[in-house]
This record gives C-alpha cells, sequence and structure tokens, in this order.
C-alpha cells in the first residue's frame, strides 16, 4: 500500500510534461538520471525548458518509487483493455478470460491490482488441493538409517556415530513452488496494491510460508517447464508470475520503505504479443521463427524480430521488425537495419511494424527487395486489427 502522503508524478508514455523548479529535489534527480534513464528522459532547468524541469516518458509503462515521498507514474497510451489483450496472446494466457469483470480497469494499478488479485486467488485454490510435491535426493548424517548407507564413508570414518544416508525426500519446497512464493513476495512489496488486493495476497503468501523456502526466482526459470497430469494447472500460474517477474525491478530502498519498481517494457511486450497472434493466425503455409541469430562473421551477428518462413522448403518469405514508437515516417536507419537483415537471409520482402499509422507510407523496392511500413493497431479491437494487418501483409 502507498503511504497517504506520498505524491505521485503522472506521465504518459511518448509524452512530455513540465513541472516547477523545486518540485524535483537533487536526490530525485540523481536517481532518475542514474537508475531509469532508460526510462525517462530528463531535461533540467534552463532558458530553453522555462527555468522548468521536463519529464519525457519513453516505451515503458508502470510505476516508479522514487523516495518515501515522491512517485513516478507512467500511464500506457494504449486502452488498458487492450493492454490485457496483448497479454493474454504475448504470455500465453489466451485460455484465460481478463475481460471479465473489467469495467473499472482503467489505469495501470487497475491493471496491476486486476492480475495480482487472479494470481493469489489461483494459488490460494492451489494450497487447498495441496501444492504440488516430488521426490528429491538429499544426502544427510543422521542417528538413525533412511534410505541408503554410503558404506564407504563410514568404513572411512567409523569413530563417526552418525551415519550418511542418501535418501529420497517427498517435498514441496521444489522450483515450481519457489516461483509462487518468490512472486507473491515481489506483489506484496510492489506498493501498487489496493487493501482488497493486499488481503488476499498476504493470504497466499501465508498459505505457502512455512511449506516452501523463499529463494530467488528469474522470469527464465518460469520458462520450458515440465508439466504433466498432477502439475498442469501450474503452467497458468507460471506465466502470470513470468510476466510480474520480467516487469518487476530489483528493490529500490529508502530508510525503512522498501518498494519495488513496475514497469512494462512496452516495445518488448508489443513484440512478443505480434509474435504469439501470428503464430496462431497465420495461413497454414506459413511457419514463424523469432529472435533468430543472423551470423555475418566471427562475434558478428543480428537478432530479428520476426521472420516468415514458407513451411514447404523453409524459404524466408518476410523479415517483420515490431516499432513500438509514432514517428511521423519510418527512419533512414531503421530501413537500413531491415534491409540489412532481408540482404543477409535472401529474403525478398521486409516490413516495419508500427502501433499506429503513419503520416508517411512506405511501399518501395531497394534493388529486388521490397521494403513497406505496415500498422497492427492497438487503438482497435485486437482480433480486427490483426486481420487488417494480414490482410495489408499478403496485399
Amino acid at each position: 500500500m502507498k503511504p497517504a502522503n506520498l505524491k505521485i508524478i503522472e506521465l504518459t508514455e511518448y509524452q512530455s510534461k513540465s513541472f516547477p523548479h523545486d518540485e524535483i529535489s537533487k536526490e530525485v534527480e540523481i536517481i532518475l538520471c542514474e537508475k531509469y534513464k532508460n526510462q525517462v528522459d530528463l531535461d533540467s532547468p534552463s532558458y530553453k525548458t522555462g527555468n522548468q524541469w521536463k519529464l519525457t516518458a519513453k516505451g515503458y509503462v508502470g510505476y516508479i518509487p522514487l523516495n518515501s515521498d515522491l512517485a513516478l507514474k507512467i500511464n500506457p497510451k494504449v486502452p488498458i483493455k487492450n493492454l490485457f489483450g496483448m497479454l493474454e496472446y504475448a504470455y500465453n494466457l489466451k485460455s484465460f478470460k481478463f475481460l471479465e469483470g473489467l469495467m473499472n480497469c482503467e489505469s495501470i494499478e487497475d491493471f496491476y491490482n486486476h492480475l495480482a488479485y487472479i494470481l493469489a486467488d489461483k494459488i490460494i485454490e492451489r494450497c487447498r488441493k495441496g501444492l504440488y510435491r516430488t521426490y528429491i535426493p538429499k544426502t544427510e548424517q543422521l542417528a538413525y538409517v533412511r534410505g541408503r548407507l554410503n558404506v564407504q564413508q563410514i568404513i572411512k570414518k567409523p569413530w563417526n556415530i552418525k551415519l550418511q544416508c542418501e535418501y529420497e525426500e517427498h517435498t514441496a519446497d521444489i522450483l515450481d513452488n519457489q516461483i509462487l512464493f518468490w512472486t507473491l513476495f515481489h506483489i506484496g512489496h510492489s506498493g501498487l496494491c489496493t487493501e482488497k488486493v493486499s488481503l488476499i495476497v498476504r493470504k497466499a503468501y501465508h498459505a505457502i510460508q512455512g511449506i516452501v523456502s523463499l529463494q530467488p526466482c528469474t522470469s527464465e526459470d518460469c520458462i520450458d517447464r515440465i508439466y504433466h497430469r498432477l502439475n498442469e494447472d501450474y503452467h497458468l500460474l507460471h506465466q502470470f508470475c513470468r510476466f510480474f517477474l520480467d516487469n518487476t525491478s530489483p528493490n529500490h530502498e529508502k530508510g525503512k520503505n522498501t518498494t519495488l519498481p513496475f514497469l512494462i517494457d512496452m516495445a518488448r511486450l508489443y513484440e512478443m504479443f505480434v509474435a504469439e497472434w501470428l503464430k496462431k493466425n497465420l495461413p497454414q503455409n506459413l511457419t514463424l521463427r523469432t529472435q533468430e541469430k543472423i551470423n555475418i562473421g566471427e562475434k558478428i551477428y543480428f537478432k530479428t524480430d520476426l521472420i516468415l518462413y514458407n513451411r514447404t522448403d523453409l524459404t524466408p518469405k518476410y523479415i517483420l521488425d515490431t516499432k513500438y514508437k509514432k514517428p511521423k515516417h519510418s527512419s533512414p536507419e531503421d530501413i537500413a537495419q531491415v534491409v540489412t537483415y532481408a540482404v543477409s537471409k535472401s529474403c525478398p520482402e521486409t516490413v516495419l511494424v508500427y502501433p499506429t499509422e503513419l503520416n508517411h507510407s512506405l511501399d518501395k523496392y531497394i534493388g529486388k527487395i521490397r521494403v513497406r511500413n505496415l500498422t497492427f493497431s492497438l487503438d482497435d479491437k485486437i482480433e480486427d486489427a490483426g486481420n487488417k494487418f494480414l490482410t495489408k501483409l499478403f496485399s
């Protein structure tokens, strides 16, 4: 919960806002410049800025606690409903219906609280059934025989009255559950939860506490896990955890107050969303690969966003590069980048993909390579926007 005397500065991504000279202290200036320069541009008071601070949000949305008295909130430029839609696809949660009961979700706090409530509620439900347990091998010095004795060790140290035993323990203190516990810990320290959500998060936390140890986990721990009949419901839980761990920064401390910045990298979310939407909606003759490396020399390579291949002979048909920004036209640097990708892959077409319509459309040939900019809009209904995008892509 945020303290009552906390002042919040609000921004919207890719928009600037000015503040009086005395509103941002030296301490806050240092924090913004050193820790959050990738999220926010800060221009110091000068003649050019009218002797005011100028803050410009970059491609992130979320919440940054700057100290015990001041926080920065960056609102999305897309509707909150579409933020949920992107999340459903990007984290493979399409089977789970977020949109029920979202009428009051109008802010980044509502978005965070809605997801935190769902996760905590699902964890409590799993705790009622019993946390998933498995056998893990252990070796211990015991005063009694358990499992298999290490005879060699006993012969070497016959004076040792304790026996070295090797056995398997049936336990819930495994990574599957440690991921849940660590994520609840992060959510509880976010400073974004309402009293209602804080209560259910604490309830879920205490349901696991004492059974599972609190171990640091990362979003990578949530990927490529093995699921089967006994833990299949953990897939959904781990995808929620992955989202929170992806977008929660390390602790930021001020005295006795500890809160965690929550920042969504919208460019990365947009890329993941477009990729997952295409995987589910491409024609049967095409297949998609993401983040593919293109080696051009020793220790020199490119990493492409998305490449569409012909499914039968795996020849590249389209290289797509998502650009979560709103320029008036495609920049020469972006064009040069995708053309380089296309040349290195011998791909005939390349497309720059934007979330909003540009003032100047692009459809040119550079040599034998067709270069275009297209829109996968986040302002429309996602399914309609995706279908429009595919229609234009294949035109």
